[in-house]
């Protein structure tokens, strides 16, 4: 079965993109190509287990198994030396990245606390967006009982958008709930 949103973007976003942008091919209309969710876990250099409760956490998020990052170089102010696990990330591809989206645009982000959009100011200039959840326990896969640490993530979309407007366009029709926010 495909997921919902997979259908939305073939059946809807991409005849709204063309004719908004004036593609020629439907080749040409963005679309998503992955989800990668990062957690970075800055006391994991003192305790070991912060990385697999990392690991369960994220997987439990997502449907698919999570993978620590390493530290490129030894900091000695933060007491870090080289190669030692400090976070974790989890590339979604496919249908899980749809399934993901699909959940996290309408269960997890409405459940954050005086929640009134995301900011539409973490656009990085070449079509990508990147959100910054500062609690885990929005979804509703986390068990409250079992988290040790309140911990954030950055959720970074990866999209074949060449701008940031036809980026902001893509993620609004498939259903990211930006802010109102007027520039002044």
């Amino acid at each position: 079965m495909k997921p919902r949103l997979k259908e939305k973007y073939n059946n809807e976003v991409v005849k709204i993109l063309k004719e908004k942008f004036n593609y020629k091919s439907v080749m040409q209309v963005p679309r998503i190509t992955k989800i990668v969710i990062n957690k970075g876990i800055g006391a994991a250099t003192s305790d070991k287990k912060l990385i697999d409760a990392g690991i369960e956490e994220l997987a439990a998020i997502t449907g698919q198994k999570a993978v620590p990052t390493y530290s490129k170089k030894a900091i000695s102010n933060f007491k870090l030396r080289e190669n030692v696990a400090i976070g974790v990330k989890v590339t979604l591809r496919g249908n899980i990245m749809y399934e993901f989206l699909d959940r996290l645009t309408t269960i997890a982000l409405p459940r954050v606390r005086d929640f009134r959009g995301v900011s539409d100011k973490s656009f990085d200039g070449r079509g990508n967006y990147t959100l910054g959840i500062k609690e885990q326990i929005i979804f509703p896969e986390i068990s409250i009982d079992k988290v040790t640490r309140i911990s954030g993530m950055d959720i970074t979309f990866v999209t074949t958008a060449k701008s940031d407007e036809e980026c902001y366009e893509l993620l609004k029709l498939m259903g990211m709930p930006f802010a109102n926010i007027k520039n002044n």
